[in-house]
């Protein structure tokens, strides 16, 4: 019986997907459960897994782009259930060779006193490994991550897969990554040659300009456009503020136990961050809005968007009534969502339907920076790195845990007093935590 293996739909308006890699070779038996291989759209990056244990064939390669719902493979249930009976069968006839037959045991007596002494065994092994070419190549040793167009190239070229860096998921040596290995190894060579000595600057410094191209992914290619439609089609502006997270950082350090033992996630910053948002958004709605021709559609509910960045590019999953949810459950929504894009399992519908984004380029050292929006939405709030700073309280210089913010925000929904309102509401949240919980 054979099993089809569809590209699977991963959203309405997703046609097609890039078949980024096969984690199994053509032939391999694979399991109920197993995952298969990867698909890429200009939105989420998603593992396939195999519906049924079978001897797998391939009939797209990977790299090649085909629509939702294209046959890629077929898995052979039957031939899974011929090679389980015919390793049974081997196993039992390797029980009865174990005892040998005394016709078999007169045999082999009699080989032993024609097989020649020792020293001579010796001998003719030496001789037989002399005889061997000298130039003769050490077979490459298999590696069951490769996928059939890897092997093809590094059989053909004597790659050592151990010094090429990989790329795909999960750390996996794509194609291109030998590609890209054998350029800079040719680039190598070339620069270790002698130059002629009537060779110009011009000449010397053309050769150490090499160049390489590697194709945009769809999710990049999504990236990009996104960004760029943001800039062209909404009146974008930023204004910033700083907050003291003195407090959250001493109510993080005192309760952060606790907390991790009672709910089993650890009590991040997100969470204040995206509770003193909501907490702001219910006295600015046009924050909350969108422009949508000539009319502002207002949400009545707050789903957050929480920029995460992965090997691929920028995701933003969304949590969704924020406005009814416990730092707790903001944090375990948090932590499932970084699970899923690790083990790519990231749903469509999990980037779908947010009201407003949070970003944190903090994580990544980030001091201060101008976040663009994620349309349609019409404003988002960036974090940044937290440092000791010296400020002034009360006429008194003190040095305390200081963070810049910035909001940007569609001014044609949005205006300036809004917006500086807005983020100075956040920051009086975050400097009084408290506030938020009796929500004064």
């Amino acid at each position: 019986m054979l099993v089809e293996i569809k590209v699977p739909s991963v959203g309405e308006s997703v046609t097609e997907a890039v078949l980024a890699q096969w984690f199994k070779k053509d032939g391999d038996r694979v399991q109920k459960g197993e995952a298969l291989f990867v698909i890429e759209t200009d939105k989420v990056t998603l593992e396939v897994e195999a519906e049924a244990e079978g001897m797998l064939k391939i009939s797209v390669e990977e790299g090649e782009t085909v629509a939702i719902g294209t046959v890629v493979g077929t898995i052979d249930t039957a031939a899974a259930t011929a090679e389980a009976a015919q390793t049974e069968k081997g196993a039992k006839e390797e029980e009865v060779e174990k005892e040998p037959t005394e016709p078999k045991k007169a045999e082999a007596a009699e080989q032993e006193k024609t097989a020649p002494p020792p020293q001579e065994k010796a001998a003719s092994a030496h001789e037989e490994q002399a005889a061997k070419p000298a130039t003769e190549k050490k077979p490459i040793a298999a590696d069951t991550n490769l996928s059939p167009a890897v092997r093809r190239i590094v059989k053909e070229t004597g790659v050592d897969v151990g010094e090429v860096i990989g790329t795909g998921p999960a750390g996996r040596i794509t194609k291109g990554d030998v590609i890209l290995y054998l350029e800079a190894r040719e680039a190598q060579a070339a620069s270790a040659k002698v130059a002629p000595p009537v060779a110009s600057e011009t000449t010397a410094a053309a050769a150490d300009e090499e160049t390489s191209r590697k194709p945009m992914t769809p999710m990049r290619q999504r990236i990009a456009a996104r960004l760029l439609e943001a800039r062209q089609n909404t009146a974008m502006l930023t204004t910033f503020n700083d907050v003291d997270m003195t407090r959250v950082m001493e109510i993080r350090s005192h309760y952060k136990d606790a907390f991790q033992k009672k709910y089993g996630v650890s009590l991040g910053f997100m969470s204040f961050f995206i509770k003193a948002a909501v907490e702001a958004l219910k006295e600015f709605p046009e924050i909350n809005a969108f422009i949508d021709g000539k009319e502002i559609v207002y949400h009545h509910y707050y789903h957050i968007g929480v920029a995460i960045g992965t090997g691929r590019g920028l995701v933003v999953p969304v949590i969704r009534h924020c406005e009814k949810l416990s730092l707790a459950k903001m944090e375990q929504a948090i932590v499932d969502y970084v699970t899923k894009i690790k083990e790519n399992r990231l749903d469509l519908a999990d980037l779908e339907g947010g009201t407003f984004t949070i970003t944190n380029g903090g994580v990544f050292g980030s001091l201060l920076s101008t976040p663009i929006l994620n349309t349609p939405q019409s404003a988002i709030l960036g974090m940044h790195r937290t440092e000791k700073r010296p400020v002034v309280i009360d006429d008194q210089i003190v040095v305390r845990s200081m963070m810049y913010l910035a909001l940007s925000y569609d001014h044609r929904i949005v205006d300036g007093r809004e917006a500086v309102t807005y983020l100075r509401r956040i920051k009086e949240f975050l400097e009084n935590p408290e506030r938020m919980i009796v929500e004064i």
